[in-house]
């Protein structure tokens, strides 16, 4: 008996983890999919600024940044 609950509470502590692992893993994809949007709205501010910086006749930051 002692060898049969060792074996059960062994795959109840795998189903468990298994369990936590796919919360992580949804987690991190929308922690990506988060990410990715940030880095696409920096990239339209960033070419705002410049077309204005551009529009108001000054060097554009990527050129005075070199």
């Amino acid at each position: 008996m002692g060898g049969a609950q060792t074996i059960w509470s062994a795959l109840t502590t795998i189903i468990q983890m298994e369990g936590r692992v796919t919360q992580q893993a949804q987690l991190l994809t929308a922690q990506q999919a988060r990410i990715e949007t940030l880095t696409e709205r920096v990239i339209r501010l960033e070419a705002q600024m410049e077309m204005l910086l551009i529009g108001a006749g000054a060097k554009s930051p990527s050129k005075r940044l070199r």
